[in-house]
């Protein structure tokens, strides 16, 4: 009887872009390591909404933020887990690499890309799948609380917030960080390591 490969969960919102370098990074590990990345959505504006001492430019930035992660999660409910990863890039590339708007014509370029419909883009102005948007969320927040942003793995039956990295390791360097991660993540009592952040997201 052949074993299951393993599966990494990894919770992202398209606009944060240490989730993406993080999303870049699994994805380079899980090429050179035997394992596999389910995606899910969660979701900074509803992580932050009733915080009231943020920057202003970072309630802008929640403000834009809505109407990705409501298409995201219309598009899985309706089309299935499988397109939240073609879609995310799609989303990514564009909100990060070619510092595009995060706006209904980016929206619609982006699934159009993923082999989506362009009528999902309708979803970021609704809160229609809002319910399913918390309950994806908190599948995720609720195991690393609310002290963190994204990303978020769970991996072993452990979940905690990062890696945060930049640039994102390629090759054999991102599989040594996996190992890493399960390291920590094999460590019974295992919480946090930390340092502050001393270079800006470098996309190269």
């Amino acid at each position: 009887m052949t074993e299951s490969r393993p599966t990494a969960d990894f919770w992202f919102d398209p606009v944060c872009p240490w989730a993406w370098m993080a999303s870049r990074w699994i994805l380079n590990a899980s090429e050179v390591r035997d394992f596999d990345v389910r995606w899910h959505v969660m979701s900074l504006a509803y992580l932050n909404a009733d915080k009231e001492d943020l920057p202003e430019s970072y309630r802008d930035l929640l403000q834009q933020a809505w109407g990705p992660v409501r298409v995201a999660i219309a598009a899985e409910q309706q089309h299935g887990n499988d397109v939240l990863l073609p879609l995310y890039t799609a989303l990514g590339n564009r909100f990060h690499l070619e510092d595009k708007p995060k706006d209904r014509a980016t929206i619609v370029e982006a699934l159009d890309e993923a082999g989506l419909e362009a009528s999902l883009a309708d979803a970021a102005d609704t809160d229609a799948f809002d319910e399913a948007l918390k309950a994806s969320h908190h599948a995720g927040m609720d195991q690393v609380g609310y002290e963190v942003g994204t990303p978020v793995i769970s991996v072993e039956g452990v979940a905690f917030f990062g890696p945060v990295v930049s640039p994102a390791p390629k090759g054999e360097a991102a599989g040594v960080l996996w190992d890493g991660v399960l390291a920590v993540a094999g460590t019974d009592g295992f919480f946090e390591l930390k340092r502050s952040r001393t270079r800006s997201p470098n996309f190269d």
